[in-house]
């Protein structure tokens, strides 16, 4: 019967306005800071999940930038390639061994009349994005197995090819021929046969084996203990401003088609951040709404209190109801919000899938976690306020 009659004051004495415009600002302040959280987790996925991890634009191939004042010292010292190798944006470093002898390839077939000086690099396989069983060399082999790019077929087939009347050629053919491999010596040249046992786009030259190129180098080069002038880098995230940042501070250089998205996550960091600080800003503005409708709640019927205090309820029953009668709401705007997060993010999944780009789902743990931690601070606010002004009616 008392909270029956509590109930009737308390509702005759509230505005009905106050409250809907404190449940409609709680509601927008929740729906926007949850749907920042989501929003991060999304934009974290996009950029370093293995799903959408591009294999060919996380290796960048780093060179210093060749001027008057870098002339003949743009190579990387071993203080240099120890910096790389700290920096937290960058997974691990591999260098671009270069030949250091003069060689040339050419076709022992006369339908297919080619020659050209060459040039090789090396670098260790686990930078390599071919996988092929032939993918080895052993001191006294004849066999040289070596990987393409792409970019030097595309070359051949739409340049050379036409201005020479040659026939075009496939992957597939260039895999099955055998060119004759020249390399010059002090004591004159030496043969080895050598096959093309895949193509890459990640690196732009003509790759051997490891181990061949340090034999060759050891016994065929004038340059001994020559510095590397190009070294490879694996990142998660080649768009890293930071990543660009360094690169240009150290007067380091690569493909710009690989960051040239830096300025545009600068950009995505900028709103992701924003829509951060509105939520936050948000939801204090709404907890300070509603604590105020708590607050004039209670002044509103301050008699009614100081009488049913008066008659023998006790400020504890008062504080129970006051709670039973403000917080389930907080709970359902927590539970509706939640719903429509999860709800726009199985279209966000949707819409993204058809493009071929790939995040969760489910909504994240992160989010039910910030939901929950703001309806316990939720529950402190009401709880606090409704107490504070509860024992100040009391006295």
């Amino acid at each position: 019967m008392l909270n029956i009659l509590l109930k009737k004051l308390i509702k005759t004495s509230s505005g009905r306005t106050r409250f809907v415009m404190a449940i409609i600002g709680l509601s927008v302040a929740l729906l926007l800071i949850l749907s920042a959280v989501q929003i991060q987790v999304n934009y974290d996925d996009l950029l370093h999940s293995e799903t959408n991890q591009d294999s060919i634009a996380n290796f960048l191939v780093l060179n210093k930038i060749l001027n008057n004042k870098t002339y003949g010292t743009a190579t990387f010292k071993d203080e240099d390639l120890n910096k790389l190798k700290q920096q937290k944006f960058i997974d691990d470093v591999g260098i671009l061994t270069p030949s250091r002898f003069k060689a040339s390839i050419q076709s022992y077939s006369d339908r297919f009349p080619f020659f050209t000086e060459i040039s090789f690099e090396a670098v260790p396989s686990a930078f390599i994005d071919v996988n092929s069983k032939d993918w080895k060399w052993n001191d006294g082999d004849n066999f040289i197995p070596m990987i393409a790019p792409n970019m030097f077929l595309d070359i051949y087939n739409f340049q050379f090819s036409l201005s020479q009347n040659l026939p075009q050629l496939t992957q597939d053919i260039v895999k099955m021929i055998v060119f004759k491999v020249n390399i010059n010596t002090d004591k004159g040249p030496i043969s080895f046969n050598g096959k093309i046992v895949g193509f890459s786009d990640r690196i732009s030259s003509l790759l051997v084996p490891q181990e061949f190129m340090d034999w060759a180098n050891k016994n065929f080069s004038n340059t001994q203990n020559a510095k590397p002038s190009r070294v490879v880098i694996r990142t998660k995230d080649p768009g890293n401003p930071l990543l660009v940042q360094y690169l240009r501070d150290n007067g380091l250089t690569t493909d710009a088609d690989k960051t040239r998205f830096s300025k545009y996550r600068q950009i995505v960091n900028a709103i992701v951040n924003v829509s951060w600080i509105t939520g936050a800003v948000m939801l204090l503005f709404a907890l300070l709404v509603f604590t105020l409708f708590i607050q004039l709640t209670i002044a509103s019927c301050k008699e009614e209190i100081q009488l049913l205090i008066t008659l023998g309820a006790s400020p504890k029953q008062l504080q129970r109801f006051l709670m039973k009668q403000f917080f389930p709401s907080n709970i359902i705007i927590i539970i509706i919000s939640l719903i429509a997060i999860t709800v726009l993010q199985f279209e966000v999944h949707q819409l993204l899938q058809e493009q071929n780009i790939f995040v969760s789902i489910f909504t994240s743990v992160y989010t039910f976690a910030i939901a929950f931690i703001i309806l316990f601070v939720l529950w402190f606010v009401n709880y606090k306020t409704i107490r504070k002004y509860i024992a100040a009616q009391d006295n």
